[in-house]
């Protein structure tokens, strides 16, 4: 059976489109036409600036790349935006995200998320799509695969019964290939190594960001001294550990 290749960009390569509220937005992979992929965008918010927009069909999976500032959804509590936060949006909320009076820029990394088929709702799908939920790296728990330990933020049994957001970290060396049942997004958010990814290697540094369909063979080496770290956003939801038997 074929299987999608694969997509890496750097978000260095990808041309900023600049919002009304002064934001730069990068759109840096589409997995599927329309609604129906993920879409991973990068946001970079000047102290003071402001973006808004809406939620997808599927909802939002945020993470707070570096900055601070704050995420208001109508009717909600207003949500603190720190280094290693992620956030899930309900699908079709609309926001208003103000940026910190620092120095320091506000970065988001933003992956919508497909909406339902066959008519579903998302609002049956998540446990809570009314509100913007937070939660942080260093309060979730740690989970291993081998020598590699991830953490997810949002998941089953987590907030989000549709997809999953993780922050994975690999020491140096390679696992062994395997692939996955969902289709997956990651960015690297520190480090360096090398893609293999159907047969194929690919040089890897912070800012890249990699599509891996279901089914595709592929392993992240980490080739650098230190940890290289990775956040991921895979739909369906699954567990990062989840792999396909040889020959699936």
């Amino acid at each position: 059976m074929s299987r999608a290749a694969a997509m890496l960009v750097s978000a260095a390569d990808v041309q900023a489109e600049q919002t009304p509220g002064g934001a730069l937005v990068r759109t840096l992979l589409e997995t599927g036409p329309g609604d129906a992929g993920l879409v991973r965008r990068q946001a970079e918010l000047a102290a003071g600036r402001r973006m808004s927009g809406r939620a997808s069909g599927g909802g939002e999976l945020w993470f707070v790349l570096e900055g601070t500032g704050t995420l208001e959804t109508p009717g909600q509590p207003a949500v603190r935006l720190l280094p290693d936060r992620g956030v899930l949006i309900g699908p079709g909320s609309s926001y208003d995200v103000l940026a910190g009076d620092g120095k320091e820029t506000l970065r988001l990394d933003m992956v919508s998320l497909p909406a339902p088929a066959g008519g579903a709702r998302a609002s049956d799908l998540n446990a809570d799509t009314t509100a913007s939920l937070s939660r942080d790296f260093a309060e979730c728990e740690i989970e291993t695969t081998g020598d590699r330990q991830f953490r997810v933020l949002f998941g089953p049994g987590m907030d989000c019964a549709v997809a999953t957001q993780f922050v994975g970290e690999i020491p140096p060396g390679r696992a062994p290939d395997h692939s996955h049942p969902y289709d997956e997004v990651v960015l690297v958010l520190r480090g360096e190594g090398i893609a293999h990814i159907g047969g194929a290697e690919h040089a890897i540094a912070a800012g890249t960001c990699a599509h891996l369909p279901p089914g595709l063979v592929h392993c992240l080496e980490n080739t650098g001294p230190d940890t290289l770290r990775v956040l991921g956003v895979f739909h369906p939801a699954d567990s990062p550990a989840a792999k396909l038997a040889a020959g699936q």
